[in-house]
């Protein structure tokens, strides 16, 4: 460290305390305390790097000061001392968390030689620490692949808001890499040790999610033979991602907005309020500000979870990423596989170029997967690529013009009527997936039990 370290020495010995003042004051910045209470305030009110203390205080114990020092947000470097040596009393203190031991009569060189290594040690240990932070967050940011403008607004935004602990909420298509954002977010916010608890909101039912999200107690529902803690006194101390946020019901966003404004949960059968320290990401394919707008999510939900808004872009307008993203997905694959395959041929190139992806960035990597498999070559050409991909080009145009068509057709007749384009599109996905529901919720970016209730909306569940 730059500045000169600063040491408590507790000692009821007036003469030891001295002592060791004189001895060692030239390299730190040197405290004395001869008593617990001394100490204490010393520890509270001062940046002390280091505490040498005796284990035998009158009627205070050495053990209780290491005990108030290592209670501290950054505990000093402690050391204890003592004329009653032995191994379990070693054993006791380095268990508190003391970093050494010696034994009176001090020979005061070789305590000076002791604290001056242990900062050293500490010294080093911190600086390991943050190397392997900025391997992370190096690490992190390489997972976001591409050099598209959307995605390097995308990126600058992750990199101001990760470090602070505001809620964010994530928007864009299935398969864009919601998830992937998330992780991201948690391992750029200083914590990154800590927790990352993942919930598909949408993969279970209202009861089950109640109970997933914020624990139970025993005997509150059939079945629940124990108390179980829920995600989020799981993630205390880290970062929750809820997915699919929009496929919530009515009364489990109620509990979700009291965590968020209250910082505390109920487990389902108790009244009892437990604290919990999470950042909560949620993430949607949906549009949650249209749905506010229908009644179908509640508004004052929708502000506590929209604080910070992060925009994914779907693929169809990252198109110079494409060829990236493509060639990452290929060295996974191949490694993985342990096939020969080293690159794209341009024919297989340009036909990636040209689709739309309507399932984004995962539609991407599963196709590239698929060419790796099927390839036993160096390089992938348009006959190891899936039959629906090379199909699917021949009706559709490239990736820029068929964003724009929609857009155009929507400037050229404002009186086009909402619930007609969604029917449409619904009939094109199921056209275009040969009646899967699954693969046609997906391009769609929606759950298929949302594709299932519009059907119904729109008379056409035998679609």
């Amino acid at each position: 460290m730059s500045r000169i370290p600063n040491l408590l020495i507790v000692d009821d010995e007036k003469a030891t305390r001295e002592g060791l003042r004189l001895a060692l004051e030239n390299d730190f910045e040197v405290y004395l305390a001869s008593n617990k209470k001394e100490a204490a305030a010393l520890l509270n009110h001062e940046n002390i790097d280091v505490l040498l203390t005796d284990l035998r205080l009158g009627s205070d114990s050495g053990m209780d000061i290491l005990d108030c020092a290592m209670g501290l947000n950054k505990p000093p470097l402690a050391v204890m001392m003592t004329a009653y040596g032995s191994v379990d009393t070693a054993v006791e203190a380095m268990r508190r968390g003391a970093w050494h031991f010696v034994t009176k009569p001090l020979h005061l060189d070789e305590v000076e030689m002791l604290l001056k290594r242990g900062l050293r040690s500490r010294s080093l240990e911190e600086e390991n620490r943050e190397l392997k932070q900025v391997v992370a967050e190096k690490r992190s940011l390489k997972n976001l692949i591409g050099k598209s403008a959307s995605l390097a607004k995308t990126i600058e935004k992750i990199e101001q808001v990760a470090p602070t602990r505001a809620t964010v909420l994530i928007e864009g298509e299935s398969g864009t890499g919601k998830e992937v954002v998330a992780h991201t977010i948690h391992q750029l916010s200083g914590r990154p040790a800590a927790k990352f608890v993942i919930v598909n909101c949408a993969a279970l039912s209202a009861q089950l999610l109640e109970s997933e999200l914020f624990g139970h107690e025993k005997g509150s529902f059939t079945g629940a033979s124990q108390r179980r803690l829920g995600r989020f006194e799981q993630a205390d101390g880290g970062t929750i991602f809820l997915d699919e946020i929009g496929e919530i019901d009515a009364t489990t966003q109620v509990k979700l907005l009291r965590v968020l404004s209250e910082r505390t949960i109920e487990r389902v059968g108790s009244n009892t309020p437990v604290k919990v320290d999470v950042r909560l990401i949620a993430a949607t394919n949906k549009n949650l500000k249209l749905m506010v707008d229908r009644g179908e999510f509640r508004e004052d939900l929708y502000f506590r979870l929209n604080v910070i808004k992060i925009d994914m872009p779907p693929l169809r307008r990252r198109g110079e990423d494409i060829v990236l993203l493509a060639s990452a997905f290929l060295r996974e694959f191949a490694q993985e596989n342990q096939r020969p395959v080293k690159s794209l041929s341009d024919e297989a190139l340009a036909l990636l170029r040209q689709y739309p992806w309507p399932g984004n960035v995962r539609e991407l990597r599963t196709v590239i997967e698929h060419g790796v498999v099927m390839c036993n070559d160096t390089q992938i050409d348009i006959e190891h690529l899936p039959d629906f991909l090379k199909n699917a080009t021949t009706t559709h145009p490239d990736h820029e013009s068929a964003t724009q068509e929609p857009q155009m057709a929507l400037a050229s007749h404002p009186e086009l009527n909402l619930h007609l384009l969604e029917r449409q599109a619904i009939q094109d996905a199921l056209a275009k997936s040969a009646g899967n529901r699954t693969l046609a919720a997906e391009w769609l970016g929606i759950s298929r039990r949302t594709l299932q209730r519009k059907l119904k909306e729109l008379g056409y569940d035998g679609l």
